[in-house]
C-alpha cells in the first residue's frame, strides 16, 4: 500500500515517523498546522494495517474529536497514505474499522463519562492524545491504564505500546513540559523511571508550508500577537509571568475532571465586551460553583468557560445556555461598559433570568488578589482544562501587562468573589480563610 500511496510527508514528518519507531512514549509540539496530526494518525493506521488491534483518539471535547479527528483528518489520512485500503465508519460508536485486519479506532471526547467508562472497559495496543494541553494529566494517567494488549504481527513479532501526544504548547509549568521537557512526574514530582523511552519533536507551520494556503503563514499566524506568534508560529512553551497572581502549578495541582455532584450554588460570571468587530475584546462567561468541604468551609470549582467574540444578541444567548446547562442559580454581570444595556440583552433571551448587576470600583489586581489566594490555599480545583483562562490568569500581572486581555479572568473574579459573598466568606475585600 505504501508504493502506491499519494501522501508525501515533509522532512518533520519523516523525523517524527522514525521517532515513532524508536520511542514508546512521544510528544510532538510546534504551532499551528504544522502536520502533526495526520503524522500521528498514520502511525495509528499503519500499526492496524500492519498488527490490526485496538487504538484510541483522545481529546478533551468529544465534539471536537468527531469533526476534527473522526470526520476530516483520519479518513483524509486513509484516502491518501492508504489508497484502496478498505475502511468502515460507525457513526454511532464514532470508530472506523479496518475489515481486512480487524483494527479499530475509536475516537474519545473525555467530556462524556459514560463513553470514557465504556472506552476505558477496554484494552488498546496504542493511544494517541490529541490537543493534550487541554486535558488533565489525571485523564492521562487513566486512559494509559489500558494501554495493555498485546499483538503480533505475521511474522511473530510483538508491537511495543506507544501513547503519543501533540499540542500547540502552553506554559512550562504545563504537565507536558514539565514531563517530556524536564522528565519529571506531573503527579509525584520524581523523574520518570524509563527517560530512553521519551522522545520530543518541534515541528512548525513552516515545516509544512508546502501543504498550507498561500500566505497562511504571512498573513494569518505573523500577524498575531506576540503571544499567540510564540505559541501558534514558533511554537515556543512560554514562561508564566513573573509577578502574576496565579501560577499554572497551582491551578494543575487541584485540577479534577468531572464536577462534584453536592454542589450547593452555582453561578455565570460575565464580563461584557462593549463591540463586536475581529478587533473587538471576548466577552468574558465563565462558570463557577461551591460547595462546604469536610471542615464546613466552601470549597469551589470552575467548571465552564464559554467565552467568545459576539455580538450581543450571540452572547447573551451563550450566558443564557450556560445558566440553564449548569442549572445555575445567579448570572452576575459587569456593567461597567454597556449599563443598563447589558442586562437588557440578557433578558430578551431570558425575561426571568436572575441578574446581579455589579461595578468595578477598585482595580483589577485588588478584585483578583482574595481570589489568587483561595487557589493559594488549595480550596479551588478546574474541572477540566480551560486553557485560554488559565493563560489569562497565568500571563497578567496587572500594569506591568497592559496589553494583556482579562476577560475571561474578570468573569472569573465576578463570578467567585458572588459565590464568596454568597455566604460572608468574603469580609472588606479578602476571604476568610
Amino acid at each position: 500500500m505504501e508504493e502506491t500511496s499519494l501522501y508525501r510527508p515533509t522532512r518533520a514528518q519523516l523525523a517524527l515517523r522514525e521517532l515513532v519507531e524508536q520511542k514508546s512514549k512521544i510528544l510532538a509540539y510546534g504551532g499551528s498546522r504544522s502536520g502533526k496530526t495526520f503524522e500521528f494518525c498514520h502511525a495509528l493506521a499503519d500499526f492496524g494495517v500492519r498488527f490490526g488491534g485496538r487504538y484510541a483518539v483522545f481529546r478533551r471535547y468529544f465534539n471536537s474529536v468527531r469533526y476534527s479527528v473522526f470526520d476530516d483528518t483520519f479518513p483524509k489520512m486513509l484516502e491518501l497514505a492508504f489508497p484502496g485500503l478498505e475502511y468502515k465508519r460507525s457513526l454511532s460508536d464514532t470508530k472506523i474499522l479496518l475489515p481486512e485486519t480487524g483494527a479499530e479506532f475509536w475516537f474519545v471526547g473525555l467530556d462524556n463519562e459514560r463513553r470514557v467508562e465504556k472506552i476505558l472497559g477496554r484494552e488498546y495496543a496504542a493511544i494517541y492524545f490529541n490537543e493534550c494541553s487541554e486535558i488533565a494529566y489525571s485523564a492521562v494517567e487513566i486512559a494509559t491504564t489500558r494501554l495493555a494488549q498485546r499483538l503480533v504481527d505475521a511474522k511473530g513479532r510483538v508491537m511495543r505500546n506507544r501513547a503519543f501526544f501533540d499540542c500547540n504548547p502552553p506554559g512550562k509549568s504545563h504537565w507536558t513540559y514539565r514531563l517530556f521537557l524536564e522528565g519529571i512526574n506531573p503527579t509525584t514530582r520524581a523523574r520518570v523511571n524509563d527517560p530512553q523511552e521519551y522522545g520530543v519533536i518541534q515541528i512548525n507551520p513552516a515545516d509544512n508550508a508546502e501543504n498550507l494556503p498561500a500566505q497562511y503563514i504571512e498573513s494569518t499566524l505573523a500577524a498575531g500577537s506576540e503571544k499567540m506568534k510564540k505559541r501558534f508560529l514558533y511554537g515556543e512553551f512560554s514562561n508564566d509571568t513573573e509577578n502574576a497572581l496565579w501560577k499554572q502549578e497551582t491551578i494543575d495541582a487541584r485540577r479534577i475532571l468531572e464536577p462534584p455532584r453536592d454542589l450547593e450554588r452555582i453561578v455565570v460570571g460575565v464580563d461584557p465586551a462593549v463591540t463586536s468587530n475581529d478587533s473587538s475584546d471576548n466577552t468574558g462567561i465563565v462558570v463557577a460553583g461551591r460547595s462546604l468541604a469536610l471542615d464546613g468551609r466552601p470549597f469551589f470549582y470552575v467548571l465552564d468557560d464559554r467565552s467568545l467574540c459576539a455580538p450581543p444578541e450571540r452572547w447573551a444567548r451563550e450566558v443564557v445556555e450556560a445558566f440553564r446547562f449548569w442549572q445555575g442559580d445567579a448570572v452576575v454581570v459587569e456593567t461597567n461598559q454597556g449599563g443598563d444595556l447589558v442586562a437588557s440583552a440578557l433578558r430578551q433571551i431570558d425575561p426571568n433570568l436572575p441578574i446581579r448587576t455589579v461595578r468595578a470600583t477598585r482595580g483589577k489586581i485588588l478584585r483578583a488578589e482574595p481570589i489568587s489566594i483561595l487557589y493559594e490555599h488549595g480550596r479551588v480545583s478546574h474541572v477540566g482544562v480551560m486553557r485560554e483562562l488559565e493563560e489569562e490568569m497565568t500571563c497578567y500581572a496587572g500594569p506591568s501587562t497592559p496589553d494583556q486581555t482579562v476577560d475571561r479572568l474578570d468573569a472569573l473574579v465576578w463570578a467567585m468573589t458572588e459565590l464568596a459573598n454568597y455566604s460572608g466568606d468574603c469580609v472588606g475585600g479578602f476571604f476568610g480563610i
